[in-house]
């Protein structure tokens, strides 16, 4: 409105006018207002008179808002004046209709074609839109003839008769309708408008809403364009300088001239562009320097039917052809504002990278600031040679400068990608950037079909998917539709975009076109060689160098050869000859060497060739001859223009025709090909300018004449293969429905040029008017082409919903970049019985090859290769392409030798495809099943890689043997398994060559090989387990395998019914060779009854010929387990109401009114009998208030006893407490106590519990001791939980726990209940049996009786490795969500931390396509944001934004609650979480999605499956029994998963015992108990376990033969005999003489004591010392057997060796995988307080703290047992470390919190004496007792300490710390015995206070070997701290759990470095009288023992007592002393 008017100046100028008003009193300002109004009374107030405007901005894509800034435009806004400007003769009443007008004649005529041709009445739009389209051309400056044919283009042969009208009386028209007042078309529309839509049709302000049918809304649109038609005219008037005042001003002649001149500039511009296209010319954008466009802009220039060429052209025209020369152009003048730069001025990173250069050149200065400064995309257009490639380094430096830190290049952080569009040039860029990167130490790869990389080299970092913006850089030659590019590229026009025309080529280019006249071939040739020569001689004569460019690789040489011909025939040959010198002798015999015939021939006489076939080495070598001046004239194919940057003064280029092999036949040289080559002409350094010579046919002259000098726009030619780009996109997932897929054609240039020019796109203009955005076209396009991927079963196509899903075989295809008609040849000719010929047959037809074709000169060296070298037979033989393509293959893996060259590069192309089309072959073959196929083709492929046949000796893949002992070895027939078991001397024997032996016996134990053992165990009757171990069986040699791994295939074959049933791609990884280590893997393969005889294993190496193994499956002796017994049902009864529980109290719990089906039927069973309980029902049935009914009957019956509720994870046991804390204590007064690892109460309050919930493994450790633990014997009823578990790793502890139960109620007599809840179980008959259940408590309902119905989709996804298929299923998870649950709530489960953020990420990507990406977020953002603002976490910050919440272990405690909340109200409806949630937080959503079934096993460092149970656990979540009709689950499965996943989640599986694996342990447990005394009682012991009970029932599961008495017997004793020896390997327990009884040692009794595994012990025993330091400590506590199963997750062993880096003790650099490691350096950071390289470490730390104390504690007993004092000493100071997280080393000032290292200058001022009173005192604070000295007690002393320092939370923190520290007073006295009774009447006290160590009085007299006990009297000393009851927890904010203060008492004598007693005391409150009993020596004299007080939780609290035993011997009275040993028994009771 205002023109460029910043709103910054708006504001400013409002603020001024403010800033003035501010001066005025009220009544002021009153009186200025009105003064004004007086004086202007008849002026609007600014801003009154803006009314409406129904002119509207059409916005179409392609109208350009009027643009700010263009003052030619007067734009009136007042509408009236608008109207009656434009639309005077309105009021002319005598104006006639429409027809009448004077241009009648052509608009009448034009409605009686339309009408024959349609059959109906025309339209008058479309008649009008007729008539204007011909009128333009009527008016056009075309010769009748011209227009002749494209009026009949444009109306078809109905309309001859109009063509014939319109051409006789096309002045008349064109006159009449210029001359006729200005616009009646307007006029009559404007009328017809007032006349449909009625004068008050529309109100006169904006209306929001108008209705108009579809004939008011043409006419409309109609209108406004006629209205923009005149604007137009306006606007062009004014640019002439005459001042617009509407249109009527103009008289029609000017009118005339203009009309014409528009169309003249039409002429260049397609006939159908938009109106758009002279509008965008009018912008000038900043950095386009394009000469051409300039002109066109300017009045002067006319374009005619042929464009005139620039000046200064010459021509020249005789017999033979016709000349054109265009002289070359002048640079462009120096702009003033164009500076150059220099390298000195950049950072140090662009003065490294440009080393050797001094400044930057013209273009590449004015690009600088955009390319090195900013991240825009771009887009350069430019003449060859003007120094692109600086660009792209500019823009590679600008990338690399963001990920610059502090001096330090991050490399993992970013990928640079450079595509060229040839091998060649891709060659030479790598040279490039790496020489000019290397001094940043920058790596640049090659990745071409030349030059393969690992997946290690390509990335040496993984990069996430993320949404990070990728900056694109476009470089390209000087093309006309530039603006079109930059549109595909995302190019902001006014900063990305820069055009340099030809006046910035480095050197000008003269261009010359010469057309030869002869129609005749032959002379057509001859006299284009005769120019070409005479082309050449001039410039060589001139002393220029040449190159010619032609289009065949054969033609390089005959060309060579007749110009050679031409010049000794004419005598000019010395011309050419090279000039002789020191260099030349050189390269003459560089030449000799080179394996190129015509190369060798053609090089004396000065000439050489070039082209794609010859050798890379010749080539350099050519290219180096050339650039060194050696060859005068180079004869080169096209791809040397695109590839090797190699300039010289000419270029010609002989002959336009090209063989295109697609259409099999010659087509013209493409325009970019010419500019590409002319780009060579001319060297920067030397010339002043270039010339570029086109010889061509005369009738093709003009073509490239007109080509070259108005350059027509670039086409796409995406849609040729639009079909392999859409699979490609499908296979990713990027596209899953036919929206998607129009959308990103949209992306695509070819929709950028199909908008532009639809008539090459074979869009008719109907079409393109009526579909602008060619949405209609798009989906028509994507419709066909996903037909035909559907019919060639590349995807599949639901033409119904319009959804595509991806195949095997499309990915195949996409994978290995297979075409489409290839694959659909493979369908027609592919099965599973075709042999190795067959398949070199189907190969050699694939489309890959289509360019390949026989040439004549081959045919007969095809014949010889056919017959020498081909081993298998080739159809088609050497006539057909076909049969070549075979040939060439076989001479190829037969190494045979080719002469011609066109042979050679052909069969370099044929194998490098053919490769690739066979491991896509190999690929579907497996997909398929087929496995003889499958084996076929792996070989195939090996063997075209490695170029043997395979029956050729495997040895051959090893380049050190020589040929002839290779050859000896195949006549020998000595096989690889022969070579392994002969001596290297017989070897050599055998071959003549003694030496040889021991190179080909280490080359023999190189091939690698496998051995495979399987054991099965069956599953169901239809399901077999197979664990698979394979071991490798071959030396590692880093030269011939690498570094990483051996790539294996495995396969499991039925050979009977020739099918595959599971395959898997697994590595051999370097480090499991060398130290021989078995790999296991475990799968699961059907079976069939009748069994069949046998299975096939079969391992088949990746790479490497010969290489493989087979393992067979035989079934001879598989039992199948017993079919399982039908499920309960479910009665149809009445809902039974709560008020049947009789007791109000319980009925006020529940907020429903009836109990559901399920609960209703066990009810009785439950509430009103006593009887143990099965009851298996699917999650979500309601199966916690059957457990509550089975507490409530413990309440009324028996109400002194106790319930016990074990649930299998911390996370169920916290949720029941939580729900019953409030339900059953609150509101029924009854105890409920947690009892888990975190949560340990005291005696007490376990005794006064009725309720106790807990984990299996705490209740095991509890109820280990159960003769001496009360409230173990007085528990009435059990509820296990998830009972089903027993079949995962933790089951066995169930098992024992139940086995136990029943033990010691049937000593107690006391029977105990068991209740056992579960999922629907498939062997529920068992269970039941082991639980003691008869008919009556067994209830097992089938998995359908849910609540809520629940619909499952199992979608199988495909590839190798686990990240990225987990990547491939982000899109179907996005798509699940919103096709099933697009309001409700979704949880998403996914096996790992990582996964949950990326997924977040992923999906937070597609929201932000959608329309509203926030539409998974149900409440106010801003409340949103104040929640953010609370959360730890940053990535939940960014996902709960959008309405995603994250859920797993690693986030911190408060961030969790906080997402739990926000999703169980809906007020975000996606939560993605780790699997641990299914169990452990009831959320129930709509639509549960299992993102993957695998999670990554630490221990066995693989992807691994979870087991089933918790798949269906995670099911189980889907539906809210309250909301839903139905529930949803959508699992996402590894495709050959998916047959396992469809069985179980239908039907049950079935659970079987684990117990086995831990079965040493629970004995040495129950050994220790004493409840197992002899073999006899293990053998009991096993029968009362569920293990036996399923022992019986699938013995082949658990490898037991059969199932008669005594091998059920054998097999139990070994079982029993085997783990008694590992125990007593373990010290844990001794075998009696008699070999029968058992009995505990002390080392059992600590494993079971502390809940360890008898390994864990047996190492201490072997690892601890009499004196370990803390470094020894660590390293053993860490090496504990409970540390295996810390995960060591991907990549996780780069971050442990970073992290040791950092940490104070060494690890084992070879074991950065390894658990163990992973705990050490976590305890070692946990102790330095280093920073962790992520969250998932804060987690594992908190587990491996968990872990620490359990181990510590039995550590010190196993030291106290040994009585090594300084071992047990450290180990409690590790404690204290572990607690405190300090070393021991750091002052102990260091574990008050927020106290760190810089803090401890300021208490070294503060002397410990200042504040006490007591001088005398040595200085300063060191230690916390000091600093609790100094502040007394008094928080304002600390606080004056600290004031400076902490803030006051943190001061609040710390004080809190310090005044929770226990100070204890410590009194000591002995009790004993003495013979003279007087003395202390049986009590000394002892001094605690040091004095003088002669002072006689401080020892005492005790006798010799006597029993005494030291009492310990310990007094905590209180500051009158504490307000209120006191806690017994420690402060430990570095620790995990919560911790009780306690304390160690440990006696020890010094000199022997002894420990003599050791005492745990618990927290003292007040007072506390310890007892120590200990013995006197044996020999009198003088001893010092040592009390050590150490705390448990803190460091720098410990104090020692030193105590003087004077030994005197014993008297006589020793008998007496007996009696008093008995006396003091009683002081002992602990």
């Amino acid at each position: 409105m205002f023109g460029p008017f910043p709103s910054s100046s708006a504001t400013a100028a409002c603020n001024a006018t403010n800033r003035i008003i501010s001066r005025f009193r009220q009544d002021n300002l009153t009186a200025l207002i009105q003064m004004t109004e007086e004086e202007y009374g008849d002026r609007v107030l600014f801003g009154k008179n803006l009314a409406f405007s129904f002119d509207m901005h059409d916005l179409d894509h392609f109208d350009e808002l009027p643009i700010n800034g263009e003052p030619q435009k007067t734009i009136s806004l007042d509408y009236k004046k608008f109207l009656n400007e434009h639309f005077q003769e309105q009021s002319t009443p005598e104006l006639k209709p429409v027809e009448k007008t004077n241009d009648s004649f052509l608009w009448c005529e034009v409605e009686k074609y339309l009408n024959a041709t349609l059959n109906e009445m025309a339209e008058a739009t479309r008649i009008e839109d007729l008539c204007c389209t011909l009128y333009d051309m009527l008016a056009s400056v075309k010769s009748g003839d011209e227009l002749q044919n494209e009026l009949f283009e444009l109306l078809g042969p109905d309309g001859l008769e109009l063509i014939e009208k319109l051409l006789q009386n096309r002045i008349t028209i064109v006159d009449r309708f210029l001359n006729s007042s200005n616009d009646h078309k307007l006029q009559a529309l404007q009328d017809n408008c007032k006349k449909i839509l009625g004068e008050n049709a529309k109100p006169n302000y904006g209306c929001q809403v108008t209705i108009q049918s579809e004939q008011e809304k043409q006419l409309m649109k109609q209108y406004r364009r006629e209205e923009k038609r005149i604007a137009r005219r306006e606007k062009k008037a004014g640019e002439d300088g005459e001042i617009a005042e509407g249109v009527m001003c103009f008289d029609p002649k000017e009118l005339r001239i203009q009309r014409e001149q528009a169309l003249m500039n039409a002429r260049s511009v397609p006939i159908l562009s938009r109106q758009r296209d002279m509008d965008v010319e009018k912008i000038r954008y900043p950095h386009v320097y394009d000469s051409q466009a300039e002109a066109m802009r300017t009045s002067a220039f006319i374009a005619g039917a042929k464009m005139i060429l620039p000046e200064g052209i010459q021509r020249e025209n005789n017999k033979m052809y016709e000349e054109v020369k265009i002289p070359y152009s002048e640079p462009m003048p120096v702009g003033f504002e164009e500076k150059p730069v220099y390298i000195q001025d950049l950072d140090e990173i662009g003065q490294l990278a440009f080393k050797g250069m001094r400044r930057l050149n013209r273009i590449q200065s004015i690009v600088f600031e955009t390319a090195y400064n900013t991240n825009e995309n771009m887009l350069i257009c430019a003449p060859t040679g003007a120094g692109k490639t600086n660009i792209a380094m500019l823009t590679v430096l600008h990338e690399i400068r963001q990920h610059f830190q502090q001096g330090v290049i991050k490399k993992n952080e970013f990928k640079i990608v450079y595509v060229a569009p040839m091998k060649a040039l891709a060659a030479e860029m790598t040279n490039y950037f790496s020489k000019r990167l290397e001094p940043l130490g920058i790596v640049v790869k090659e990745l071409t079909g030349d030059m393969q990389l690992s997946k290690n080299e390509i990335l040496r970092t993984q990069v996430e998917s993320t949404q990070s913006m990728i900056r694109i850089l476009g470089l390209s030659a000087t093309l006309p539709n530039y603006l079109d590019v930059a549109t595909f590229l995302h190019v902001n026009p006014c900063i990305g975009l820069f055009y340099f025309d030809g006046r910035f080529r480095p050197v000008p280019l003269g261009q010359t076109f010469l057309g030869v006249k002869s129609a005749n071939k032959v002379q057509q040739l001859n006299n284009m060689d005769e120019v070409c020569y005479e082309g050449v001689l001039k410039q060589v004569k001139a002393g220029h160098q040449v190159m010619v460019f032609v289009h065949a690789r054969n033609a390089t040489v005959r060309t060579a050869m007749s110009l050679i011909e031409r010049a000794k025939n004419s005598g000019q040959i010395s011309c050419f000859l090279p000039t002789q010198g020191t260099e030349y002798g050189h390269a003459e015999k560089q030449v000799q060497k080179s394996r190129n015939k015509q190369v060798r021939e053609l090089f004396p006489d000065g000439f050489s060739i070039h082209h794609a076939g010859m050798l890379r080495q010749d080539r350099n070598l050519v290219e180096n001859l050339f650039s060194n001046g050696h060859i005068k004239v180079l004869v080169c194919t096209a791809t040397l223009a695109w590839g090797v940057n190699l300039p010289a003064h000419a270029v010609i280029i002989k002959g336009t025709q090209i063989y295109a092999a697609k259409r099999g036949s010659f087509v013209d040289l493409g325009i970019l090909d010419v500019m590409q080559i002319f780009g060579r002409a001319g060297r920067p350094q030397f010339d002043r300018f270039g010339e570029g010579i086109i010889i061509t046919t005369h009738d093709k002259l003009s073509h490239y004449l007109t080509l070259l000098t108005q350059q027509n726009p670039i086409e796409s030619q995406f849609l040729e293969s639009l079909a392999d780009n859409l699979n490609a996109e499908i296979a990713l997932g990027t596209v899953t429905n036919v929206e998607e897929a129009v959308k990103w054609i949209s992306y695509t240039y070819l929709y950028v040029r199909m908008r532009a020019n639809p008539l090459v796109y074979g869009i008719s203009h109907k079409a393109y008017q009526i579909d602008p955005t060619l949405a209609k076209h798009r989906e028509q396009l994507v419709i066909e082409v996903g037909r035909k991927l559907d019919k060639a079963r590349m995807i599949r196509f639901e033409e119904r919903t319009g959804y595509f899903s991806s195949t095997d075989l499309g990915r195949t295809a996409s994978h290995y970049y297979i075409k489409y008609n290839t694959i659909e040849t493979f369908n027609e000719l592919f099965d599973a019985h075709k042999t190795e010929s067959d398949i070199f047959a189907i190969v050699s037809k694939a489309e890959e090859f289509d360019q390949i074709k026989v040439r004549e000169e081959e045919i007969e060296e095809l014949d010889a290769l056919l017959n020498n070298f081909c081993e298998l037979s080739a159809p088609g033989g050497v006539e057909n392409s076909y049969g070549k393509i075979n040939i060439l293959l076989q001479t190829y893996i037969s190494r045979g030798e080719m002469d011609s060259f066109s042979l050679i590069s052909d069969s370099a192309y044929v194998a490098q495809n053919a490769a690739r089309i066979v491991r896509a072959l190999f690929e579907i073959a497996l997909r398929k099943r087929w496995p003889a196929m499958t084996y076929r083709l792996l070989n195939l492929s090996k063997v075209i890689d490695k170029r043997l046949w395979g029956w050729a000796s495997p040895l051959r893949q090893f380049s050190v043997l020589p040929p002839h002992i290779l050859t000896r070895l195949e006549e020998k027939n000595l096989t690889v398994d022969k070579l392994k078991d002969m001596r290297k001397d017989e070897i050599g024997h055998m071959l003549h060559h003694v030496n040889i032996g021991l190179k080909v016996k280490q080359c023999v134990h190189q091939i690698p090989s496998v051995t495979m053992e399987a054991s099965i165990q069956p599953i169901t009757r239809t399901v077999l387990r197979v664990t698979l171990s394979i071991c490798p069986d071959f030396t590692w040699n880093d030269q011939v395998h690498g570094t990483v791994g051996e790539p294996w295939w495995i396969w499991v074959e039925d050979p009977t019914n020739d099918h595959i049933y599971h395959s898997e791609y697994f590595i051999v990884l370097k480090k499991q060779v060398i130290s021989k280590e078995a790999q296991l893997l475990v799968f699961t393969i059907p079976i069939f009854e009748p069994l069949p005889s046998q299975y096939y294993i079969r391992a088949v190496s990746d790479r490497w010929l010969g290489a493989e193994a087979v393992c067979i499956i035989n079934f001879q002796h598989l039992i199948l387990p017993e079919r399982h017994p039908p499920h309960t049902e479910l009665l149809d009864l009445q809902p039974l109401p709560i008020t049947a529980l009789g007791c109000e109290a319980y009925e006020a719990l529940y907020n429903f009114s009836h109990f559901n089906p399920v609960q209703t039927q066990i009810f009785h069973t439950l509430y009103h009998t006593d009887c143990n309980v099965l009851l298996g029902a699917p999650t979500g049935s309601g199966k916690t208030v059957a457990a509550e009914l089975a507490i409530f009957r413990v309440f009324n019956k028996y109400p002194t006893s106790k319930a016990v509720y074990i649930a299998p994870l911390k996370a169920l046991v916290r949720e029941r407490m939580d729900d019953w804390k409030v339900r059953i204590e609150e509101k029924l007064g009854k105890k409920v106590i947690e009892l888990t690892g975190d949560v340990t109460p005291d005696m007490k309050s376990i005794a006064k519990a009725d309720l106790i919930v807990t984990t299996p493994e705490k209740w095991d450790g509890v109820s280990r001791s159960w003769q001496n633990r009360n409230y173990v014997k007085q528990v009435t009823i059990l509820i296990i939980d998830e009972i089903h578990l027993l079949g995962e790793e933790r089951g066995p502890v169930l098992e024992v726990i139940v086995s136990r139960t029943n033990f010691i109620s049937s000593h107690t007599e006391k029977p105990v209940r068991i209740v056992g809840l579960s999922t629907a179980l498939a062997n529920a008959r068992d269970l039941a049996d082991w639980l003691n259940i008869h008919q009556m408590g067994l209830f097992n309902f089938r998995p359908s009786v849910r609540p809520v119905p629940l619909e499952v989709h199992i979608q199988g996804f495909p590839g190798q490795h686990y990240c990225p298929r987990m990547a491939s299923m982000n899109k179907p998870t996005f798509q699940a969500i919103r096709s099933h649950s697009p309001a409700k709530p979704v949880l998403i489960f996914v096996s790992s931390r990582r996964q949950t953020r990326l997924t977040a990420l992923e999906l937070i990507a597609f929201l932000a396509t959608e329309e509203d990406p926030k539409q998974w977020l149900n409440m106010d953002e801003r409340e949103m944001e104040n929640i953010i603002g609370t959360l730890r976490d940053s990535n939940l910050k960014l996902t709960l934004a959008f309405g995603i919440g994250m859920h797993h272990a690693g986030l911190h405690e408060r961030d969790r609650k906080t997402v739990e909340e926000l999703f169980v109200n809906c007020k975000v409806q996606v939560l993605i979480a780790t699997s641990t949630l299914a169990w452990g937080v009831n959320f129930p959503a709509h639509l549960v999605i299992i993102k993957g079934t695998e999670y990554y096993d630490g221990k066995t460092r693989r992807y691994v499956d979870f087991p089933i149970t918790d798949v269906l656990q995670m099911m189980g979540r889907a539906g809210r029994p309250q909301f839903d009709d139905q529930g949803k689950a959508v699992i996402l499965v590894h495709d050959i998963k998916k047959d396992f996943y469809k069985k179980f989640l239908y039907e049950p599986f079935p659970v079987e015992s684990s117990l086995l694996g831990v079965l040493s342990d629970h004995l040495n447990a129950e050994i220790a108990g004493g409840t197992i005394t002899s073999k006899q009682d293990a053998m009991d012991y096993i029968t009362w376990t569920y293990f036996f009970r399923r022992l019986i029932m699938n013995p082949s599961y658990y490898n037991l033969s059969d199932v008669s008495h005594d091998s059920v017997n054998k097999f139990l004793s070994s079982l029993v005999e085997k783990s008694l020896v590992e125990l007593e390997l373990s010290y844990c327990i001794e075998i009696g003489e008699d070999n029968r009884s058992i009995e505990p040692l002390t080392y059992g009794r600590i494993a079971s004591y502390y809940y360890l595994k008898h390994q864990t012990v047996k190492m201490f025993k072997e690892r601890l010392k009499p004196e370990c330091g803390t470094e020894e400590l660590l390293s053993i506590l860490s090496d504990a057997e409970e540390y295996t199963d810390l995960p060591v997750r991907h990549n996780e062993d780069h971050m442990n060796s970073e992290l040791a880096k950092c940490l104070p003790f060494e690890s084992n650099p070879h074991s950065y995988d390894s658990p163990h490691t992973k705990a050490h350096l976590l305890l070692q950071a946990h102790l330095s307080r280093t920073m962790l390289p992520c969250p998932d470490y804060d987690t594992d730390t908190k587990t491996v703290l968990d872990q620490a104390l359990r181990v510590c504690q039995a550590m010190l007993d196993v030291a106290a047992n040994q009585g090594w004092l300084v071992t047990a000493l450290n180990i409690t100071n590790l404690v204290q470390m572990v607690i405190q997280g300090r070393w021991l080393k750091d002052s102990s000032l260091l574990s008050v919190p927020n106290i760190e290292h810089h803090h401890l200058h300021i208490f070294r001022k503060w002397s410990t004496g200042t504040k006490g009173g007591r001088t005398g005192c040595h200085g300063f604070i060191e230690c916390l007792p000091e600093l609790l000295h100094a502040c007394g007690g008094k928080d304002h002393v600390f606080s004056s300490m600290m004031e400076n320092e902490l803030t006051a939370v943190k001061m609040k923190q710390a004080w809190n710390f310090l005044s929770h520290l226990p100070v204890i007073d410590v009194g000591l006295s002995v009790k004993g015995w003495w013979d003279d009774s007087v003395e202390g009447h049986g009590e000394l006290s002892i001094t605690t206070l040091t004095s003088d160590k002669r002072n006689d009085n401080r020892w005492i007299k005790l006798h010799a070997d006597q029993e005494y006990v030291l009492q310990v009297s310990l007094q905590r000393v209180h500051f009158g701290f504490h307000k209120g009851k006191q806690d017994s927890h420690a402060v430990t904010p570095r620790f995990p759990k919560l911790k009780d203060e306690g304390w160690f008492l440990i006696l020890g004598e010094v000199d022997k470095r002894e420990l003599i007693a050791l005492k745990r005391v618990g927290y003292v409150r007040n007072h506390h009288v310890v007892s120590i009993s200990f013995y006197t020596p044996e020999l009198p004299g003088r001893y010092i023992y040592t009390l050590y007080l150490m705390s448990d939780c803190y460091l720098g609290l410990d104090q020692q007592y030193d105590i003087h035993l004077n030994v005197t011997p014993a008297s006589i009275s020793a008998q007496v002393n007996e009696e008093v040993s008995d006396a003091l028994i009683d002081l002992k009771v602990k």
